[in-house]
C-alpha cells in the first residue's frame, strides 16, 4: 500500500459507514511528511486540533494547514476565512510557491461536492493533481500527489465517474473477516489497470501495519489424460439429428409456407374439388346500424 505514495497524481480514498477512511488518510500524511515532503491539508470536516491530534512534533511542522472547519463561508467577517470560500482555498494551494515533491490532502471531497459544482470541482482537480508548473508559480514542481478522502455512500453514480475518470489510484475500503482490507485500483497512463487487496491495521500513532492477505483459493488439478465429460450423455432428449432425420427436415414443408402448388390449387380448383360458400340470414336482433354499432348494448 505505500506504493500509493511512490507515484503523483489523484489518489481517491473511499470509505462507507462500514470501514472509516480518516485514519488511512492521516497515515499516508505522515508517511509523506516524514520522507521530507511538504503537506497541504485542506480540512472541511474536523478541527485543526483535531486532525493534528496523534501526529509528533516533526509531522505537524510539515503541515500547511487551510481551516474550511471552523469558518467555511466567512460569516463571522473575522477575516480568517478564505474570501473565496472553499474554491479560494483550493486556488491557494495551487499557488504554492514551494518546490519538491508535495502532497495535498483534501478532507474532504464529499465536503467540497456539497459545496461546489462537480465540474469546477473536477477542473480544479485536474489543475492540482496534472500540472507540473501551477498558475502563479515559476517554479517547477517535481511531484504533485493529492489524497482526497471520499465517503461514496453520500453521491451518486455522476460524481463517482467523474472523480474515477481524473484518478490515477482508488483505494476502496472495507472489512474482511473483521480486518481492514483495502481494494487498490491503478490505471495509469499507457500501462495495463492493475488490481490488489491489502490487509492493514492503522497504529496510534498512525502508522500503516501492513499484513498478509488471505492465500487465493486453490483451483483443482485436471489431470490431462482423464477423457473429457460428455454434457449431453444424459441428457432425456436428443440435440443431434442424424443425416436421415436432418434430409426428412429439410424436405418438411411447413404449414405458412405459401408455396406455388397450393397458391395454384386456390386460384384454379380443378373438376373434382367443391367450392364452399357462406350464406348469412340476419336475425331480428341483429345490429346493422354501421353509425352506431353498439346501440343494442342498452348502455
Amino acid at each position: 500500500m505505500l506504493d500509493l505514495l511512490a507515484v503523483g497524481g489523484l489518489v481517491l480514498l473511499r470509505d462507507s459507514v462500514e470501514w472509516e477512511g480518516r485514519s488511512l488518510l492521516k497515515a499516508l500524511i505522515k508517511k509523506s511528511a516524514l520522507c521530507g515532503e511538504q503537506v497541504h491539508i485542506l480540512s472541511c470536516e474536523v478541527s485543526e486540533e483535531e486532525f493534528r491530534e496523534g501526529f509528533d512534533s516533526d509531522v505537524n511542522n510539515r503541515l500547511v494547514y487551510y481551516d474550511l472547519f471552523r469558518d467555511p463561508l466567512n460569516w463571522s467577517k473575522t477575516g480568517e476565512a478564505f474570501p473565496g470560500g472553499p474554491l479560494g482555498a483550493l486556488r491557494a494551494i495551487c499557488k504554492r510557491t514551494d518546490s519538491g515533491p508535495v502532497t495535498i490532502a483534501l478532507d474532504s471531497l464529499s465536503w467540497l461536492l456539497l459545496h461546489l459544482p462537480c465540474t469546477m470541482l473536477c477542473q480544479t482537480l485536474h489543475a492540482l493533481s496534472r500540472q507540473d508548473v501551477c498558475p502563479g508559480d515559476s517554479s517547477p514542481v517535481r511531484q504533485v500527489r493529492v489524497l482526497g478522502l471520499l465517503h461514496e455512500e453520500l453521491h451518486g453514480p455522476g460524481p463517482m465517474a467523474a472523480l474515477s475518470s481524473l484518478a490515477q489510484t482508488e483505494v476502496t475500503l472495507s472489512c474482511t473477516m473483521g480486518q481492514a482490507s483495502a481494494h487498490i485500483h491503478c490505471q495509469r497512463p499507457r500501462q495495463r489497470p492493475t488490481h490488489q487487496t491489502q490487509l492493514f491495521s492503522i497504529l496510534p500513532d498512525f502508522s500503516l501495519d501492513l499484513q498478509e492477505g488471505p492465500p487465493p483459493e486453490s483451483q483443482p488439478h485436471l489431470d490431462p489424460h482423464t477423457p473429457p465429460v460428455d454434457p449431453m450423455a444424459h441428457l432425456t432428449f436428443n440435440l443431434r439429428l442424424s443425416n436421415k432425420e436432418r434430409e426428412a427436415k429439410d424436405s418438411l414443408t411447413l404449414p405458412f409456407q405459401f408455396s406455388s402448388e397450393k397458391q395454384q390449387a386456390l386460384l384454379h380448383p380443378g373438376p373434382g374439388q367443391t367450392t364452399s360458400h357462406i350464406f348469412y340470414e340476419p336475425d331480428a336482433y341483429d345490429d346493422l346500424d354501421q353509425e352506431d354499432p353498439d346501440d343494442d348494448l342498452d348502455i
